[in-house]
């Protein structure tokens, strides 16, 4: 019934406030799990969720300040930790919010910028219950075509790599279809896949599981993810594990179309390039990859202590004290940070 109630708040209106929150706080709300995403205009939006609710804060003055997070939906039993939570993804004129129930089902909700509301959507997946690992990622490029990538079961039962895609005049995901079915009867069971998107270039990394090995492997399409090509390993060593280190690290597309990854190997941070030797960044876990026309950013979490190292360079500076961060360029110069601490959402602009 709570659920049906939050529908009916959407379907009349139930839009963003423009409020902001006191120009000294870095808090935006109590929640865990936050995703950023900036839109082609500027405005930045940072969705979190709280039990089995979804909330989405957002920034019209380049992350100085937030309005009060709305309520997008109440999600009955949400995925939400270890990187299961709601997913965000900002293009031209909508954004959009994907979040994962424990029966393996995709909601999503898109928001028309025109008017602020966030409207429930549906299902991404076209089996019903065939996602109930709770691990996926969105992304869009700059002209409302959105893209989903997700572990699923549908074949034996066991996790392969699964896609979709989206055009924003749309109010349905494309046909879902089989990315990348490992050799080795399932890719690893409880790391979250990543996605990038830059024009029809679309990226995604996942961690395998081949021979006992849980690397990383990064696939390509070239035609807005019509067909990928072979998955390529990221990085020169490998790590034999039997068991699961539930952190799938972070892919982006810089300006060059260069494809440049960050992930996690034996409590240790790399960065890498397809095709090239990775190289270290330090030790930590839980790592996030982002850009500005200038620099890469990577941002990881070593202990309790946050850090952003800036490419070229491998400058350090550390960001806060907390858990589960990800950042986002905002601006030419400038780049937001947000993060999990006590039960809350912070950030942070740099």
């Amino acid at each position: 019934m709570k659920y049906i109630f939050c529908l009916m708040l959407i379907a009349i209106g139930y839009g963003a406030s423009t409020r902001p929150v006191a120009p000294d706080s870095n808090i935006i709300g109590e929640g865990k799990q936050p995703q950023v995403s900036v839109d082609n205009g500027g405005t930045v939006r940072v969705v979190y969720g709280s039990a089995n609710k979804i909330f989405c804060a957002t920034s019209v003055n380049h992350g100085q300040s937030f309005s009060k997070p709305v309520l997008v939906a109440d999600v009955p039993d949400m995925h939400l930790g270890m990187s299961r939570g709601p997913q965000l993804s900002s293009s031209a004129n909508y954004s959009v919010i994907t979040a994962m129930d424990k029966a393996g089902n995709i909601h999503w909700f898109k928001q028309d910028h025109k008017n602020q509301k966030w409207v429930a959507m549906g299902v991404v997946n076209d089996l019903k219950g065939s996602a109930p690992e709770g691990l996926m990622a969105i992304g869009s490029d700059k002209n409302d075509n959105f893209y989903a990538v997700w572990l699923d079961i549908r074949l034996g039962k066991r996790n392969q790599i699964w896609f979709s895609s989206l055009s924003g005049k749309s109010n349905k995901w494309s046909a879902n279809h089989l990315a990348y079915q490992s050799p080795d009867l399932h890719v690893c069971e409880c790391c979250k896949p990543s996605i990038a998107i830059n024009g029809s270039t679309v990226a995604i990394m996942f961690r395998n599981w081949l021979n006992g090995s849980r690397d990383l492997y990064v696939m390509r399409s070239t035609n807005a993810g019509q067909t990928f090509a072979a998955a390529e390993k990221m990085g020169l060593d490998t790590w034999k594990l039997n068991g699961c280190p539930m952190d799938g690290g972070g892919i982006r597309i810089n300006s060059s179309n260069t494809i440049e990854t960050v992930w996690q190997r034996k409590g240790e941070i790399y960065f890498a390039k397809p095709g090239e030797p990775e190289m270290y960044i330090g030790k930590g876990k839980t790592c996030s990859i982002s850009g500005n026309a200038k620099q890469t950013m990577i941002a990881y979490q070593n202990n309790d202590t946050l850090k952003l190292v800036t490419m070229p360079g491998k400058k350090v500076t550390a960001i806060g004290v907390g858990n589960f961060i990800k950042s986002v360029g905002v601006t030419d110069k400038s780049s937001l940070f947000v993060w999990e601490q006590d039960a809350q959402i912070k950030y942070r602009l740099l």
